[in-house]
């Protein structure tokens, strides 16, 4: 294993206060909760939280700030945070206006953030929760009850943090998350394994001959493991996936996001995404929004996630809202 490491125990705190020290106006941090939220939260305003387990940066504490997530907590990598962690990102953002907590769907994050919610609302904290999952590759898989909560989860946080910053009431802007969830497709395939800091090990092994498609975000089974094909067949295995899901019908306009994995180099999946728009267009969808880069990884896996979201005057101009963020891209 080759990584830039200290105390492998040590990697989360320590990439977590690299992200203050490079964002010290617009983040701080509750190291003790591996907690990052926005600085000068706006009471009057719905605030919008989420936590995982690292190593899917920059979800989470990367897509804080005006815009996007108002905090977020982190747990070990490919682990939930923990109960009193959620708990607190909750409490340290909760305005008049209410709290909508964002869940990806898999067990660990969803029994923390249950116990954390119940916790809060015991403190007469209002809040709402809304669980996110977009992907098509499986119904359950080792984390989760039902389909897993990937890529898509970046245009829930996107569209809820916007229109939060409009002002608009909770019950509206959890009735967003809804909307972008029920129109929002993913499926993901990985060409090699990864590794955590404090394993030292490949969560899976896989040939070099050998892609796993439809593969979770911890590297979980996904639908099945065939001979590696050439990009423009796994481009089609994927939209096919995800188009027919919804479906999505010619005449809609759409966003579509080519997501890196971790360890894929931005050239492949420009080549990923060529393919793609080939495959909207013969279909008759419009490209309204497109997106290609890194946006929920696994650490450092080779591979890709394929995402449509069918777009309406709404959802388009929530996308194009700024936002600020200590990763760019958003």
């Amino acid at each position: 294993m080759k990584k830039f490491v200290n105390n492998p125990e040590n990697f989360v705190p320590e990439f977590m206060a690299g992200v203050i020290a490079a964002n010290p106006d617009l983040l701080e941090a509750m190291p003790e909760f591996q907690l990052i939220k926005r600085k000068n939260v706006d009471a009057s305003k719905v605030a919008i939280v989420q936590g995982s387990g690292s190593g899917h940066e920059p979800a989470h504490v990367m897509a804080v700030g005006p815009g996007m997530l108002t905090a977020a907590c982190q747990g070990p990598v490919f682990a939930a945070p923990p109960v009193d962690a959620c708990y607190e990102t909750i409490k340290s953002v909760a305005t008049d206006a209410g709290v909508l907590v964002l869940v990806n769907n898999y067990q660990g994050d969803r029994m923390a953030w249950d116990m954390a919610c119940e916790m809060a609302e015991a403190e007469g904290i209002k809040l709402k929760q809304f669980i996110i999952n977009d992907d098509v590759a499986v119904q359950d898989s080792l984390y989760t009850v039902g389909r897993r909560g990937v890529a898509g989860n970046f245009f829930v946080m996107k569209a809820c943090g916007a229109l939060a910053e409009t002002g608009a009431d909770l019950d509206a802007v959890y009735a967003m998350a809804e909307k972008v969830n029920n129109n929002v497709r993913t499926m993901g395939l990985a060409l090699t394994s990864c590794t955590p800091p404090a394993k030292g090990d490949p969560i899976f092994d896989i040939g070099d001959d050998e892609m796993e498609v439809g593969v979770g975000i911890h590297g979980e089974p996904g639908r099945e493991r065939t001979k590696i094909k050439p990009a423009d067949e796994i481009t089609e295995l994927l939209f096919e996936a995800v188009a027919t899901d919804l479906p999505y019908n010619s005449g809609d306009r759409v966003a579509l996001m080519i997501n890196g994995l971790g360890g894929t180099p931005p050239a492949e999946l420009y080549v990923l995404y060529n393919k793609a728009a080939q495959l909207c267009a013969d279909r008759g969808l419009t490209i309204a929004r497109n997106y290609v880069g890194e946006y929920c990884t696994a650490i450092e896996m080779a591979g890709c996630s394929l995402t449509l979201l069918k777009l309406d005057a709404e959802l388009e101009k929530l996308l194009a809202a700024p936002a600020e963020t200590a990763c760019r891209i958003f």
